[in-house]
């Protein structure tokens, strides 16, 4: 009997019904789709049912059964079985496969919220539909005005919007983990890509969010995680904290912000016209 290994925050799903809801929550334009954590093969054999599927599994052993389990379809081509860490992996290629892919996975608690924004930042990551711990997933899927709203929901909701789908109760594992866990759904906004233009509704209308390149994304997250920094402090206390005060000041007038605004309380459009405020007036003081 294989037992999970803490180290790879292994949790198990093992809810037929919870494994089909996920498989029926997939759009169905996708025809590749990439999992991360095969785990025994449950939602891998699912998958498989439906789609060419690539697997990733950093647990050796676990590698060892899922080889053995779908030998069949590692030889057909139907399943790309890969043994190491995707993250690292994601991190070293900057992808996780050559074409455009969907990703399907019920991700480790332990670094679901860096696999999410890497499949963000994925140009080829078409969206996710993903398995994390409750309270991350209302991060991701918060809304201007909730107090989970966060840099996290800003960059979902910039790449096409996160959606909660359903609540997976602790019993549908094995092991049980302490936490209730909840499904997300991403799906990317037309011709979305970090560094350029976003087409968010595919009808010609293009979104506030434009970024140069991508150095330019990447101070946008920064500027994100400055704004959210301390979030019972006032938007331009957290804000004056990297960038001169006057000139905070002076932009949140101009965009009519009120002075006694938390970053929470405004939503994506405000974010980047102040972020493009900052840029074009290149008036900055870093301290």
């Amino acid at each position: 009997m294989i037992r999970a290994k803490k180290e790879f925050g292994q949790n198990f799903l093992k809810d037929e019904a919870v494994l089909s809801k996920i498989i029926q929550a997939i759009p169905g334009s996708v025809q590749n789709v990439v999992e991360i954590g095969a785990g025994l093969g449950d939602l891998t054999r699912k998958l498989l049912e439906f789609y060419r599927l690539k697997s990733f599994e950093i647990d050796e052993d676990l590698y060892q059964i899922l080889s053995a389990k779908f030998a069949q379809q590692i030889a057909s081509g139907e399943l790309e079985l890969v043994l190491g860490d995707a993250l690292r992996i994601w991190q070293e290629r900057r992808g996780l496969e050559r074409g455009e892919y969907f990703l399907v996975a019920n991700l480790p608690y332990y670094v679901a919220t860096k696999m999410i924004l890497q499949a963000i930042d994925d140009e080829l990551c078409g969206g996710f539909l993903v398995m994390i711990q409750k309270e991350v997933a209302l991060k991701f899927c918060a809304r201007a005005g909730q107090s989970d709203f966060s840099a996290l929901s800003i960059l979902a909701d910039l790449a096409g919007g996160c959606e909660l789908l359903f609540d997976v109760e602790p019993d549908c594992f094995e092991p049980a983990p302490k936490v209730t866990s909840s499904v997300i759904r991403l799906i990317k906004g037309k011709n979305f890509k970090p560094g350029i233009e976003i087409n968010a509704d595919g009808l010609g209308v293009k979104s506030c969010a434009r970024f140069q390149n991508l150095d330019e994304y990447e101070k946008f997250k920064s500027f994100l995680r400055v704004s959210f920094s301390a979030p019972r402090k006032t938007l331009i206390k957290n804000l004056s904290a990297k960038f001169d005060r006057g000139l905070v000041e002076e932009i949140s007038l101009n965009l009519q912000i009120p002075p006694t605004v938390r970053a929470h309380e405004l939503n994506s459009t405000f974010f980047l016209e102040i972020f493009k405020n900052l840029r074009v007036k290149d008036g900055r003081k870093q301290k």
